[in-house]
């Protein structure tokens, strides 16, 4: 049996690529959007990806079983479980609880899990030639490395109310058929930390059935009250790109036939598309950003962390451009492409913009002490725009708190005529915030340098 692990990082995401060595087949599961990887892995290897599978319509990130498929004529095969609101609406063979997929020798047995979404299923795989027993369960959203999946999301990201008490209760009872797994069996979840798609999810990439069962809190937790309310509690504000990606997956996802040209725009080009009203996101580094960048253009930094923002805040029927120097573009568009965002008109270098002698604007930034000094003596605002969750972990006396996902809608809140000091927790979202509030008019704005990190370090108090 051949068997790689593919691992988006910015997305914490895990995509697995299966195969079966004597007859050269293979299967994919859950994989994204740009699948360049998963046909180089087929090529060295020498092996033919004849299936392709899914552990269920994903919420944050846009699926590339379509645009597989389309590349190497696969079979695809996804859950008809769930009811009429949860069925792909595009060609498939359709998978239920009990059924199996056949890879050359290898044998993945079907497991309907709901509680995350109502249509996820499992697979269980079985290397017929090495022996009958199990080896590997592919668990999806359903059980990652010390937490589970999240079941709010229908109702926070779909707007299906009152799903989430049902898909918490669902994964109670799902939990059941895991417990049932023998405890040598291999977990290959479908996120790691830091994704949104759970609230403490283990930084290891893989885990096994009995570490869960002694580990996990969601398998230790045998009262079904106290395990919906513990589930619910506390969990992530969902980005707000989630509602589109599971419309798109749902439909199908467009399909690219491979990784779009890049293009680079002229200086005219640019300026055109400024007076088009395009969104212009300048994903140099936020130091950069701070010292000088074109006016009115976001900062949403080209890092790990650039898909999700990216999806917090740019409009996806709306056009933009993207500021980055021409070593960082392949992978920002593949970062773009992996959520959908396809509205990218092209690149453009903000040196250009500067040799021109045309106008740059910056953020005001303050140091912790400083801001201390001030609070003491002056009528200054806080906004503090990180998650409710880690504001709940401690926060400096007297902010206001705005997710920065929500900023833009409830920016009219903040009507305090006296300076506002944007914080976050270390300095990444509020300059973004900072860009974010420029852009809609308001300048007496300030970045707190290093954000609630720094201002700890200095030993300053913080309330919960």
């Amino acid at each position: 049996m051949f068997f790689q692990h593919v691992y988006e990082k910015g997305l914490a995401q895990g995509s697995y690529f299966i195969g079966c060595q004597a007859t050269g087949e293979a299967i994919v599961i859950d994989p994204k959007r740009d699948i360049d990887t998963y046909l180089e892995i087929a090529a060295r290897e020498k092996m033919k990806i004849t299936k392709i599978t899914e552990t269920h319509i994903h919420a944050d990130f846009l699926s590339g079983v379509r645009e597989l498929a389309q590349a190497t004529g696969a079979e695809v095969l996804l859950s008809d479980e769930g009811g009429a609101d949860w069925q792909y609406q595009f060609p498939h063979t359709g998978l239920n609880d009990g059924s199996q997929i056949k890879v050359g020798n290898l044998v993945l047995n079907v497991f309907h899990t709901p509680g995350h979404t109502p249509e996820h299923i499992c697979f269980l795989l079985t290397d017929v030639p090495a022996g009958s027993q199990p080896v590997m369960f592919f668990s999806g959203d359903f059980v990652f490395v010390g937490d589970v999946g999240r079941p709010d999301l229908l109702e926070k990201a779909a707007g299906v109310v009152g799903s989430q008490e049902i898909g918490a209760k669902q994964m109670f009872d799902s939990l059941k058929k895991f417990r049932a797994l023998p405890d040598f069996v291999q977990v290959w979840p479908g996120h790691g930390a830091g994704s949104a798609c759970g609230k403490a999810l283990g930084a290891v990439p893989s885990t096994t059935v009995g570490y869960e069962k002694l580990l996990n809190w969601a398998l230790r937790e045998t009262d079904e009250r106290a395990f919906i309310k513990k589930l619910l509690d506390g969990q992530p504000e969902p980005p707000k790109y989630f509602s589109m990606m599971k419309k798109l997956n749902r439909e199908g996802a467009p399909i690219l036939g491979g990784i779009p040209k890049i293009r680079s725009l002229s200086l005219e080009e640019f300026k055109a598309n400024l007076e088009k009203d395009s969104t212009v996101v300048d994903a140099r580094n936020k130091a950069e950003f701070a010292e000088a960048h074109i006016p009115g253009s976001l900062n949403i930094q080209g890092n790990a962390s650039f898909s999700n923002w990216a999806g917090w805040i740019l409009d996806y029927d709306k056009p933009f451009v993207i500021v980055a120097p021409e070593e960082r573009r392949m992978e920002i568009q593949r970062k773009l492409i992996r959520i959908g965002l396809d509205q990218l008109l092209g690149f453009f270098n903000f040196s250009e913009w500067r040799s021109a002698g045309l106008k740059t604007d910056a953020i005001k930034q303050i140091y912790a002490k400083e801001l201390h000094d001030r609070l003491e003596k002056e009528n200054i605002t806080v906004v503090d725009v990180r998650a409710t969750n880690e504001f709940s972990e401690g926060h400096i006396k007297n902010v206001k708190h705005i997710h920065l996902g929500y900023l833009s809608k409830r920016a009219a809140e903040l009507t305090s005529s006296s300076p506002l000091v944007i914080q976050c927790a270390g300095g990444d979202r509020s300059v973004l915030a900072c860009s974010l509030l420029k852009k809609m008019g308001r300048h007496d704005i300030v970045n707190l340098i290093g954000g609630i990190s720094a201002w700890k370090q200095e030993g300053f108090d913080v309330i919960v």
